[in-house]
Parts: structure tokens; C-alpha cells; sequence
């Protein structure tokens, strides 16, 4: 039988999450419902809220990045019971279409039904409702609710050792950030990073960056309090600007710049992509895991640095993570005391109070918040 849920939602894009209460249906084949033990508010959904990430169905449940407790599974659908602890993964991963073949999961052809506010394999099947009327799902999961159900394709077991509320941030921030550094931009041991932009994202790609083998590991953020997190993720300097940092790196290199800058600021804009790339080195790396408008178009870069210099701008979709693999891997590294979860997360919420949460980010005041649920 459908429950009701509580929620966070919006109405309209621009627009502002509100509590709400929504019906929810049961779990078809291949999916399960989920009760939500905790979601990071991760700027993604702030974006869409903002419209830079215009949403194809309204209202809309928000919450991409959140882990919980299966309650109920769906017929004909193996693999999962109730009691199962679970990491929901943004992207679905279907494995079987090519991009999954090739082992490049975070590139999955269901992902181009992320936006529809539907089922991964059905954009138009829904399995929210108000009053009758079909509600969407952020990234056809929603963690922005007490219980939720999804395809089986969007969620990734673990064990039930590892708290909830730090496995959350393996639905986004942490693989995002972690793959940037490792994955992306391939740092090996010796290197000089900068990392643009200390929030969820950023505090991995730290992490990342130093479990590599960065011997500089440069964060840049105007907010002091952001700085000097960075410095306890690991980062052997902090910034303000990436004009202070770029000075550095030049300086610590014989003039040649960071072998690899990673853009992972809140809110992308083609400048900030410009001045990673005058950052770095012959042959360097730009990673951009950033997100911004979506319709902005054209970055100014000097083209003779992409001929003349070989340097490279490589976008980095959810850190190249294959999540089946990752996610759970993530959480064996924090168990072995190699990644630092707990700090990342700042400050916690409830339900209710996102759309405060999100002002809260705006200000400066959070690496990661965090709704924990009862």
C-alpha cells in the first residue's frame, strides 16, 4: 500500500524547497523503498532550485546524495532484502549499455533521463504524488524525504557496520571530489595541486590529491574558515585567491605552474576555468567537476595553451567513479582511518529547514550539511 512521506520540494524553478507531504508508491519490479537515515545538501540541487539546472518535471522532491534502510523490495527483484543498508548513486548504472561495459558506469545511457523527474529506464513513470498529481524525483531517487523508492540501478549495498550518516556523503561528494583528484587528473606522487573551492566536493579532492602522493596540495577559497578546513583534510597550503595560489605553485616549480588544478567551486563560471588553466604547468591538467549555469557558453582560454603547451581541460562526471566499486571501497578507507568523513560534515538540519541549510552554504558556514532524520 502507497505510504505517506514527508519531504522537501519545489514548486516552481526559480523557486525555494519547502516541507511538503507526498504519497509514495510502492516498489515495482527492480526497485525497493528506502527510509532515509541522513542526505547531504549538495549545490546540485541548489542549482536546480536556481534553474541553472532547469528541472523537466515540477514540483519536484529534491536530495540526490543519501543513505538509509531498505524497508520493502519489489517483486522479482534479487539481490536486496529488507534491512539492507544502502548508498544511493546519483547516477543509475545499468550495466549493460556500452559506457557500463567499458567500465565507465558514471557515463551510464540512464543518465540522460537524470533530469526527467522519472524512473532512470521510464522518465515518465513517477512514483510520487500530491493530491493526485505526479511529483518528481530529483535524480529518480529524492533523498530529500523520510522514504523514498528507486530502481535498484540508483543504489549501492554496504555494510552495516559503517554509520548512515557518513555514507550519505558517498552518493556524491566524496566520489566526485576523491575521482576528480585521482581518476581525472591523474596525480602521482610529487606532484603540485590546486584545488578551487573547499565545499563537499573540494574536501575530497584534497584527500584525494594527498592519498595520491601530492607533495603540495594548494587550496583556494575566500572563506577563512573553509582555508583552514582545508588545512585539516590535508592541504599543505591555503589561499584566498587562485592568483595567490597560481604564484605559489610557479614558485615552488621553477615558473612552470601546478601539474594538475582541480575547479571545484560552488557555482562554475567560464572565468574561473580560464584562470585554472593559467595555472598550471606544460602538459598540465584543468579537472572541472564544478557545475554552474547551464546554458553558459565558452570559456576564455588562450588557445596557444592548448596547442603550444599541451594542456589539457578534462570535465569529470561524478570523479569517473564506477559507484558499484567505489562506493563501497570509499567506506573501507574510511573505516581503515585513510579518508576523513565525519569532519566533512559541519553542521546538520532537519527536514524542514533545507531551504536555511542552503542559505547557510551561501554564507560560507558549511563543507557539507547534512539532514539526519529521526
Amino acid at each position: 500500500m502507497p505510504i505517506s512521506t514527508r519531504v522537501s520540494l519545489i514548486r516552481e524553478s526559480p523557486g525555494t524547497f519547502e516541507l511538503a507531504t507526498v504519497e509514495l508508491d510502492d516498489p515495482r519490479q527492480g526497485e525497493i523503498t528506502v527510509k532515509l537515515a541522513a542526505t547531504g545538501l549538495c549545490h546540485s540541487d541548489d542549482h536546480i532550485a536556481k534553474n541553472d539546472l532547469p528541472p523537466s518535471k515540477l514540483p519536484l522532491v529534491g536530495g540526490h546524495e543519501g543513505a538509509g534502510v531498505v524497508t520493502a523490495v519489489g517483486p522479482h527483484t534479487p539481490g536486496f532484502e529488507v534491512g539492507d543498508h544502502v548508498v544511493f548513486s546519483f547516477l543509475a548504472a545499468c550495466g549493460r549499455c556500452e559506457f557500463c561495459s567499458r567500465g565507465m558506469s558514471n557515463l551510464c545511457d540512464l543518465g540522460s533521463t537524470i533530469m526527467s523527474g522519472g524512473r532512470p529506464d521510464e522518465p515518465g513513470s513517477y512514483r510520487m504524488s500530491e493530491n493526485g498529481v505526479a511529483v518528481g524525483q530529483a535524480m529518480g531517487i529524492s533523498t530529500f524525504s523520510e522514504y523514498t523508492t528507486a530502481s535498484v540501478n540508483s543504489v549501492v549495498k554496504i555494510d552495516k557496520s559503517i554509520p548512515l550518516k557518513v555514507a550519505a556523503l558517498l552518493g556524491c561528494a566524496v566520489p566526485t571530489g576523491w575521482g576528480a583528484a585521482v581518476n581525472s587528473a591523474n596525480i602521482s606522487p610529487g606532484a603540485v595541486v590546486i584545488v578551487m573551492g573547499i565545499g563537499g566536493i573540494g574536501s575530497a579532492a584534497v584527500q584525494g590529491s594527498v592519498y595520491a602522493g601530492a607533495r603540495a596540495v594548494i587550496a583556494v577559497d575566500p572563506v577563512e574558515f573553509k582555508r583552514e578546513k582545508a588545512l585539516e583534510f590535508g592541504a599543505t597550503h591555503a589561499f584566498a585567491d587562485i592568483d595567490e595560489a597560481t604564484a605559489f605553485a610557479k614558485s615552488i616549480t621553477n615558473g612552470q605552474g601546478a601539474d594538475a588544478t582541480i575547479v571545484s567551486v560552488g557555482v562554475l563560471k567560464p572565468e574561473y576555468v580560464g584562470q585554472a588553466m593559467a595555472s598550471i604547468r606544460k602538459a598540465g591538467t584543468v579537472v572541472v567537476p564544478a557545475l554552474g549555469n547551464a546554458r553558459d557558453v565558452g570559456v576564455p582560454i588562450r588557445m596557444s595553451d592548448v596547442t603550444l603547451f599541451q594542456k589539457r581541460l578534462q570535465g569529470s562526471l561524478y570523479g569517473q567513479s564506477n559507484p558499484g566499486f567505489n562506493i563501497p571501497n570509499l567506506l573501507r578507507m574510511y573505516q581503515d582511518g585513510k579518508l576523513k568523513l565525519d569532519e566533512m560534515v559541519t553542521n546538520t538540519y532537519e527536514l524542514g529547514d533545507v531551504a536555511q541549510a542552503y542559505e547557510d552554504m551561501h554564507a560560507g558556514k558549511n563543507i557539507r550539511a547534512m539532514v539526519v532524520f529521526d
